[in-house]
């Protein structure tokens, strides 16, 4: 079968979307090397070396094509896929070209969250019609929905009035290396090149008002007299941030707050920690805390707890389904639950053992071979009509 992968995401994106699509790509050539994978990628991007014989990227080759790219990832593909004979095309970013449906080849498309939808204020205007009407169409003219958790199948259906029985949930999971446990000698040199302090608790995450940072500084300040040590933040932000800087000014919890791309920034560094160091960063915390008010997935839940990392995340949106019965739940809304979850994470050495357990055995539903086989049979079931 000839599998086509929108892949923009692949190539160009450092963040969740991106590493979504690297995964799955490279998962599906090494577990169903049977199949042929066209990677269509509106314009050369160096995020993204694959690996495997059986993936081959396709680039715009018409002039008009090249200068317009866009219209080509939403529309004049398709002139692409009839071209190599395309059987199934996975639109991974919520997205498929117009006019898709009509050329009989099959489709899925991966819908993470209704964000667009949901939290229309952390986009640009122009941008939340331009999304929401390509959520529409996807969710509408796919022949196949995958959706990353029940809680975004749930929005789904009531959003778009979608039939449930067209909508697949398949849990992502996370890259393989979060599940390897770091030596002492990688960790050692990772906490060096980010000079990073001898205990931290970590928040990974885009700084907007949706993954709550500002409510996990609060949580610092309450805990400051009998925690001694800081949060590392990874992320990068706006103007949500600097209203998180203003709280941390006024409180005076500049030592306790680390902002890691600023400091690497200004000791003349890559201001971005490096995707093979990852796995140390989140070994070398204390525990990982993710208090997001709304998620489609939530992976860094996944990613920590890969690795041994006892998680804190909100009791709300999909994290309670991501998280099991591993991760420490707190109200979003409260600093207090969660200075409570520090506390008893950095004060209770049971109970932080018990969490690394958990979650390591939670991480297991979400293994690479079990996520993968999902994807296929959705892929399947698309095929089938």
């Amino acid at each position: 079968m000839n599998i086509g992968i929108d892949a923009k995401r692949a190539y160009h994106n450092g963040t969740g979307l991106g590493v979504f699509n690297r995964v799955l790509i490279e998962l599906l050539a090494e577990h169903f090397p049977q199949h042929e994978y066209f990677l269509f990628n509106p314009k050369p991007g160096k995020l993204f070396i694959p690996r495997s014989a059986s993936i081959n990227e396709i680039l715009p080759q018409k002039k008009i094509h090249q200068l317009l790219r866009s219209a080509w990832r939403s529309k004049w593909v398709i002139q692409d896929l009839k071209k190599l004979k395309i059987d199934l095309y996975h639109g991974t970013s919520q997205e498929i070209p117009m006019g898709l449906a009509k050329t009989g080849i099959r489709s899925v498309v991966t819908i993470h969250d209704l964000f667009p939808v949901l939290y229309p204020k952390d986009f640009k205007p122009i941008d939340v019609r331009i999304y929401r009407s390509k959520l529409r169409h996807a969710c509408t003219h796919a022949s196949r929905i995958m959706a990353i958790s029940r809680e975004t199948k749930r929005h789904i259906e009531n959003h778009y009035q979608i039939d449930p029985d067209k909508i697949d949930v398949a849990y992502q999971s996370c890259d393989p290396a979060f599940s390897i446990l770091q030596s002492d000698e990688k960790k050692a040199a990772v906490r060096k090149l980010y000079n990073l302090p001898a205990q931290f608790f970590l928040h990974v995450g885009t700084i907007i008002e949706r993954k709550n940072l500002l409510n996990i500084c609060k949580a610092m300040q309450l805990v400051q007299k009998q925690i001694d040590i800081p949060l590392v933040v990874v992320g990068k932000g706006g103007a949500y941030k600097e209203r998180v800087k203003q709280y941390i000014a006024e409180q005076n919890l500049q030592n306790k707050i680390i902002f890691l791309s600023e400091n690497l920034e200004a000791a003349g560094k890559k201001p971005f920690v490096a995707t093979e160091d990852f796995p140390a960063l989140y070994q070398l915390s204390t525990a990982m805390i993710y208090p997001s008010f709304y998620e489609g997935f939530g992976i860094p839940i996944i990613e920590a707890m890969s690795g041994g990392v006892p998680v804190i995340t909100s009791n709300t949106s999909c994290m309670p389904e991501i998280g099991g019965d591993a991760a420490f739940y707190v109200d979003p809304n409260s600093p207090a639950e969660m200075a409570e979850g520090l506390l008893k994470i950095y004060d209770d050495k049971f109970f932080s053992a018990s969490a690394l357990e958990k979650g390591l055995t939670n991480a297991k539903r979400f293994l690479p071979e079990t996520y993968i086989q999902s994807v296929m049979d959705i892929y399947m079931k698309a095929m089938k009509g």
